[in-house]
């Protein structure tokens, strides 16, 4: 193997540069070259590409986003589009290509292996960390971090005013970021999309505990579990506390990464080129039990990763 591309698809998130990072070089230390792809598949058919050196990867290992963009494509979900990118793997001679993102980008990366046989390998980057292969993914404990730096912040104002404040955070079919920010804040209440929760037994809770002399409350609510903004309606009228909102959005998605968000994706992107190396194809990289492993993209994406209900159930007692 002599040359291989990379690129980052869908979401950003923190970390995803100190894995471009490592793949450039990893692949230049063991004499390979490599292409960097911007704006993900949509670069890949659009010939949006160019070589990559030392220098193109200083002084980034400590800034979030990603330095090649990103972006989703609906061209390249199409076998036309598909055959395009093809085309610019044969003018830029391509041996390999390693794909950093989520779950989505996996399944265009494992479609284009399928039909045009290129060796492909996957390094989960997403907040949602929600791949199934790997207990944490590039981004996630960012993003977790940033929730519990804003819920520490939201807490003063809470306790001063005596509010019950509902927060917001990303997660439309995942409740990891709402549980581990939940249990690590202290939230009262977690409302995740995998256990249904109703407003009955919120207001339930919030009144014994200001029964017990409880004056401020954190309820936080993943996006796909429920609106936030719904739910401080709901929980206003049927109690009559002082209830605010606060959507944390995309403050999630960016940042500096945390150390180990840097020294996952360090390691998954050095992996993901010694696998290409070797003669695999068709892999995901990922971390298990503190340990870099590898699995067969297509197990990594034909299963969604199943919430931690021990988590989940140690917040509920911890919250009494």
């Amino acid at each position: 193997m002599q040359r291989i591309g990379v690129l980052t698809s869908g979401g950003d998130s923190s970390g995803m540069n100190a894995a471009i990072r490592a793949v450039v070089r990893k692949a230049i230390y063991h004499g390979l070259e490599v292409i960097g792809i911007r704006r993900g598949y949509t670069g890949f058919v659009e010939a949006d590409m160019d070589p990559m050196n030392l220098g193109s990867v200083a002084d980034i290992v400590h800034r979030g986003g990603t330095i090649l963009r990103t972006a989703r494509s609906e061209v390249f979900s199409t076998p036309e589009g598909r055959k395009k990118a093809y085309d610019n793997v044969k003018r830029f001679g391509l041996q390999g290509l390693v794909v950093i993102g989520g779950d989505g980008s996996f399944r265009g990366a494992l479609a284009f292996h399928k039909e045009y046989g290129l060796p492909v390998m996957g390094v989960p980057g997403t907040i949602d960390n929600d791949i199934n292969g790997t207990d944490y993914s590039i981004g996630f404990d960012t993003a977790v971090n940033t929730v519990v730096d804003a819920v520490n912040k939201i807490r003063d104002t809470a306790t001063s005013h005596e509010r019950t404040f509902i927060i917001e955070v990303m997660g439309r079919e995942s409740g990891n970021i709402a549980l581990h920010a939940g249990l690590a804040s202290g939230a009262e209440t977690i409302m995740i999309p995998e256990v249904p929760l109703g407003i009955d037994d919120i207001c339930e809770k919030l009144n014994r505990g200001h029964r017990r002399g409880k004056l401020h409350s954190i309820i936080i609510v993943a996006e796909g579990a429920a609106s936030g903004i719904e739910i401080g309606r709901l929980i206003k009228e049927k109690t009559g506390f002082d209830t605010k909102v606060t959507i944390l959005g995309h403050i999630q998605r960016g940042g500096t990464p945390t150390a180990f968000d840097r020294i996952l994706a360090s390691s998954l992107g050095a992996k993901a080129v010694e696998l290409l190396m070797k003669g695999e194809k068709n892999k995901m990289v990922g971390m298990v039990s503190g340990k870099v492993v590898s699995k067969d993209l297509q197990e990594a994406i034909s299963s969604s990763k199943n919430i931690a209900m021990d988590m989940y159930d140690l917040a509920g007692i911890l919250s009494i």
